[in-house]
This record gives structure tokens, sequence and C-alpha cells, in this order.
């Protein structure tokens, strides 16, 4: 029988396992692996293309443009500087309510997630307000506030923190129990258990959790620019709907559309950098 013993240098030089340098893995395989990126988006191309291919046959209406005319008229709005300008507007009031939303659901939730005390305080009354749909309190922010910048900012911080913190919370209580005994059975201290153990634990969770409290976000500020509103997309929305300009309210929608898919990317982004320890089960 032959032994065959690879030299010590001659290992280093080995490509690893799943390296796309190594040579059992085929071109065809690396090009799926390139473009699997895009499959998500197939599915509102085949919308958009079945959308233009009704509008060819006649089959919409005048109330309802073809994409290619969205996509003029959104050309038109940008070259005139309106649309950018108004994004923008929308854009600050969305990170002034996040500014407020966020740190506060994230450290609600730890609280209540870290310790029973601070549940038995925090927990119940926040569950309370969640069950009011957040939406419906505009009148009273109008009244609290009035209709400037206040109002708006108070509304649009009132909807994310409802989700960050019930996932935060979950996230932490869901924690494998065996994975902290065998921490503190080695010696870790308390901190070291939260930092290596609890929140890499409840990070999935969390993440979860800053997905709907984005998407929430943008929901309140829909309704938030439908009032006593002189700049933002929701201004665009109302001007074009008192004038009938259809093209432009579709144009509107989409950006709408667009905002929530991008931060929504955005955060899976950086889950996945994140997270790279984890396997799901569709990776196996």
């Amino acid at each position: 029988m032959t032994v065959t013993v690879t030299r010590p240098d001659k290992i280093a030089a080995l490509p690893a396992r799943g390296d796309p340098r190594a040579p059992d893995r085929p071109p065809a395989a690396l090009l799926l692996r390139r473009l699997a990126g895009l499959r998500r988006w197939s599915g509102i191309v085949l919308i958009v293309a079945g959308w233009q291919a009704l509008d060819a046959v006649g089959l919409l209406g005048r109330t309802v443009p073809a994409p290619l005319g969205i996509a003029a008229a959104a050309g038109g709005l940008i070259a005139s500087g309106e649309l950018p300008g108004n994004l923008l507007a929308s854009l600050e009031r969305v990170g002034r309510g996040l500014a407020i939303a966020l740190p506060a659901g994230l450290v609600l939730g730890l609280l209540a997630g870290g310790t029973r005390l601070a549940e038995d305080l925090v927990d119940a009354p926040i569950q309370a307000v969640r069950l009011l749909p957040h939406l419906a309190l505009a009148p009273v922010f109008i009244i609290w506030f009035g209709v400037d910048e206040s109002y708006k900012t108070a509304l649009i911080a009132s909807g994310p923190i409802f989700p960050l913190y019930l996932n935060v919370f979950h996230g932490l209580r869901g924690v494998d129990a065996r994975l902290v005994e065998s921490a503190r059975s080695c010696g870790a201290s308390r901190w070291e258990m939260v930092r290596r153990v609890v929140l890499p634990g409840a990070l999935p969770q969390i993440f979860v959790g800053l997905r709907l409290a984005l998407g929430s976000a943008w929901l309140s500020l829909v309704v938030a620019e439908q009032t006593a509103t002189y700049r933002g997309l929701g201004f665009m929305l109302n001007d074009a709907r008192e004038f009938m300009r259809m093209d432009d309210i579709f144009v509107v929608l989409v950006v709408y559309a667009l905002l929530g898919l991008g931060t929504d990317a955005l955060i899976r982004f950086l889950e996945r950098r994140t997270l790279r320890w984890r396997r799901a089960f569709t990776d196996t």
C-alpha cells in the first residue's frame, strides 16, 4: 500500500472548500451563484412586463398609466428638480422619526428582555399602547403638536417603536438557556455572556424587527404628509390628485415602493454581513 504525503507548503496552496478557485466548481455554478442576487427581482420584472403588455393591448383604462408613461413622467419630475427636492424633505422627516423610534424600541426591548423587573414595569404599558392603531392617533397628535413638523415627526416615530421592541424582547427571551448555562460553566462573566451568547443569539430576531420598523416608518410617512404639507412626497401626491395627473401619482407611489424595497434590502445586506456564521436551511 502506498501512502502519499502532502507537503505543508502545498497544503497552504490548495483552494479551500467552497473557494471559487476550487477545481470541482463548474463555471455554470459560478454564473448561477452570481445571478442568484437578481432572482428576488424577477417577480417585479414579470409584473411590470405584464402591466406594459396589458396597456399595449388596450386593457388598461386612462386612470392606470403604463410603466413607460410613468418612467417618462418621472424623468420630467427629476429634470425639473421637483422630485429630488420633495424626496429629500420626506427623507428628512423619516430620519427624524427613526432617530427617536429606533433607540427607544431597542432600549426598551433590551431592558424588558434582560430583566424581569424591567419587564414588569415596561411590557404591560407598551402592550396596551401597541394595541391602538398608531395611525389613528393622528388627530390626537394634531391637537397636541399642531400641523407642523413636530406632528409629522411624532406620528412617524410612533410606528416603528413597537415592532422593534417586540422582536428585541422575544429575541432575547428566545436564546437557548443551554447556551447560557454552558457559557456560565466555562467561567464567562455576565458581560461576556451577553456579548458572546445572548446578543448573537437574538440578532436574527432583532433584524426582523428592524425590517418591520422601517416598513412602519414609510407607512406613517404617507399618512403624516397628507395633512398641511407643502413639501415632500405627500405634497406631490396631493397636488397631482387635485389636477388628476395620474402619471405623477403613480410616480410617487413607485418612489414609496422603491424606498421600502431599498431600506429592506439594506437591512438584509447588513444581516448577511453580520450573521455570516449562521446557515439557513436554504443554504444546505
